[in-house]
């Protein structure tokens, strides 16, 4: 594998530490401007992302526009030691625009055309928006892509939201033209004799709406598919005129928290390096783990998505939001140890939205490292400042990689398919927070785990888990049968191998493609109420020599033995006594089928025996006290290993017989450590 990728930028080979700012907002408080660089050099701060929203003050006139302030901030930032990721602006669009060219707005799915505001609230297929966005990306471009203080580019801002326009509309329908060549093919892959709903003509073909059709399952996954092609051809679109000027700049955009509009795996390609937004909310519970889990696997989807190559941390916030049902301060530790995590998954920076916080309008509330009041003599500034020295020591970390042995499946395509599916939980079904738990899983034991899409390579893991795959594209099956030929081993849970890519059911039994590696039958799959429950008794047969009972809610597949080994069975029911969890010996391999929706504390049996079993790494061979975490970054060489406390206690944190040094001291550790409430600690160690 790759051990180690370059910097973001040459200018930069160290953890870039910064926030999204907005000088336009302060242009008539000179004094303001000037404080800002002695404030970003007191908290060690090396880069901004600026420009995002700055249409309306760099174009403020159709054709008129007015760089002078952006000239001057840049020039600030040149002088001093600071860098930029320039915006391109098309996030909000001026009110001319919208005035002169309505058509530029956002249609919504009742198809009516908003009126001008907010943000994102633009057409992406309308001419005038793209011949606009062309304009002013280029003269950003012919300004500033060789500026010594420009190292990237922040392609817009949080890409969301779909057009329902008629121009969408024409685009739509040649989508899935190019898609399925005749109306006969898409008749039979949207299923259309259901409910009469043929279509003879491709005029017919209309997005979803409430107020029309949402029932055809396959129509509405193609249209997400066509959402997410627009979205990406849009980037493209953006990012031409950039690279006409300096294709050696790299270019990026922020995604945001499990967002389930886009594929992100889409924009692999298209994007230098990637980014996202992070904002968790910190100290809604009494247990941090959980949250905790929750972030690293958004962390470590960012990171899957480029193969393994470090990302940034766009968006955080040093304090709080302004915009979650409870706005909690962080704790005391709190914030150095949110914004370690990222580096720990795989982040080469952390930066905050925003650097001061906003006078007026929506988000004159929202956290940011400097606060009304002006000055650093504040809390926050000086956890930023904190974060800042931190980073400043971790040179030796920039570009290097998360060497993961396991794998879980969370595929965007199957994910809207699975909360469309009108199956067996309609009141919550549950995908994305089942993937969460099979995740949390892994990362309490410390290993380090890709998140990737169903068309990944397999191959390079030892361990592969995909729960509730429900859709199962084609090749997949076979690629997982070779995966476990090879000595791999599998995890499969209930609701997986039910359709294809359009959504139509396979024929001949379930888990279709995935029942021969599998080894048994699904025959029926029952939806229990929040109030039933069943039990998982565990045999010790099988290679695990797993014993005892667990609590079942909410699912249960009815299953039969084509040849896997039953290691444990339900307790209750007119089921009672049949095979809930199975082992399949296959090829080299072994392929576990979970039947059931069981607990945390079964996932975090089986995982422990799993892991250990299937030989797949720890960042540290011991017991991880409840509530910490441990991760690990390498060159290939050294093994840097970010220790964590969640909780709002003190923890003595064992580690293992290998040497350990403090990455900011230097001095060798011990056979154990402490660790403050929230607290973190960087070790470095021989990779051998």
């Amino acid at each position: 594998m790759t051990y180690v990728y370059p910097p973001v930028s040459d200018k930069v080979p160290h953890m870039l530490h910064g926030a999204d700012y907005n000088p336009e907002q302060w242009l008539r408080y000179p004094e303001v401007l000037e404080e800002d660089i002695r404030l970003m050099k007191l908290a060690k701060c090396n880069v901004m992302s600026i420009g995002i929203f700055s249409w309306a003050m760099l174009e403020p006139e159709e054709g008129v526009f007015t760089f002078e302030w952006m000239d001057q901030v840049l020039e600030r930032f040149a002088a001093n030691g600071i860098y930029a990721l320039l915006a391109t602006p098309s996030g909000a669009r001026p009110a001319w625009m919208a005035q002169k060219y309505p058509e530029v707005l956002r249609t919504e799915k009742n198809r009516v055309r908003n009126l001008f505001g907010f943000r994102h609230n633009h057409c992406p297929t309308s001419p005038v928006y793209r011949e606009k966005t062309k304009i002013i990306n280029s003269k950003l471009a012919e300004r500033y892509a060789d500026h010594p203080a420009v190292i990237g580019w922040h392609i817009s801002n949080e890409f969301g939201g779909d057009c329902h326009c008629e121009l969408c509309q024409a685009e739509f329908r040649s989508f899935l033209q190019d898609k399925y060549g005749t109306l006969d093919e898409l008749n039979h892959a949207w299923w259309t004799t259901f409910w009469s709903h043929t279509v003879t003509d491709w005029s017919q073909v209309e997005s979803p709406a409430p107020h029309g059709e949402t029932q055809v399952h396959a129509m509405n996954l193609d249209w997400r598919r066509f959402v997410t092609q627009r979205t990406v051809d849009f980037v493209k679109h953006e990012t031409a005129p950039l690279k006409a000027v300096n294709p050696n700049l790299p270019v990026t955009t922020n995604f945001m928290e499990f967002f389930e509009g886009l594929d992100y795996w889409k924009f692999a390609d298209v994007l230098d390096f990637l980014s996202w937004d992070s904002y968790p909310t910190w100290h809604d519970a009494d247990e941090e783990s959980n949250q905790a889990a929750k972030i690293a696997m958004m962390h470590d989807i960012v990171r899957s998505i480029k193969g393994g190559q470090p990302f940034l941390l766009m968006e955080s916030t040093p304090s709080l939001t302004n915009w979650q049902d409870v706005s909690k301060l962080k704790r005391p530790g709190m914030h150095l140890l949110a914004s370690l995590q990222a580096v720990a998954h795989g982040s080469d920076s952390v930066q905050y939205f925003q650097w001061r916080k906003s006078r007026g309008s929506s988000e004159k509330l929202h956290g940011a490292v400097v606060d009304h009041v002006g000055h650093e003599h504040t809390r926050v500034f000086q956890d930023v400042t904190d974060v800042g020295t931190a980073l400043e020591r971790m040179d030796k970390i920039v570009g290097t990689s998360v060497p993961a042995e396991a794998a879980i499946i969370f595929d965007w395509e199957n994910r809207w398919a699975v909360n469309d599916s009108q199956g067996p939980r309609n009141i919550g079904v549950k995908y994305e927070q089942t993937v969460q738990k099979h995740h949390e899983a892994l990362w309490k034991l410390g290993v380090s785990t890709d998140v990737i899409n169903m068309d990944a390579d397999f191959s390079k893991y030892k361990l592969l888990i995909a729960p509730m795959l429900y859709m199962v594209r084609e090749g997949v099956g076979e690629r997982m049968e070779q995966f476990v030929k090879n000595g791999g081993t599998l995890v499969v849970t209930y609701w997986s191998g039910i359709v294809n890519e359009t959504d139509l059911c396979f024929l001949g039994g379930f888990p279709g493609p995935l029942r021969q590696v599998l080894g048994i039958w699904s025959e029926e799959l029952e939806g229990l109420h929040d109030r039933d429950r069943n039990g998982l008794r565990l045999n010790g047969e099988g290679q695990l020599g797993l014993s005892g009972e667990y609590e079942i809610s909410e699912i249960c597949d009815l299953i039969h033995l084509e040849g896997a080994k039953s290691l444990g069975e339900y307790t209750s029911d007119f089921y009672a006594g049949r095979p809930a969890l199975t082992v399949n010996t296959f090829g080299e391999g072994e392929a576990y089928y979970v039947a059931a929706r069981v607990g945390a504390s079964f996932q975090d049996d089986f995982y422990t025996a799993l892991v250990q079993r299937a030989g797949v790494a720890r960042a540290l061979n011991v017991q991880l006290p409840s509530g910490t975490s441990a991760h690990l970054r390498t060159d290939g060489e050294h093994d840097f290993v970010f220790v964590q406390n969640y909780t709002p206690e003190a923890v003595v944190f064992p580690l293992d017989e290998r040497v350990y040094f403090d990455l900011e001291s230097g001095q060798q550790i011990g056979s154990q450590l402490q660790l403050p409430p929230y607290g973190v600690q960087v070790l470095e160690r021989s990779r051998s």
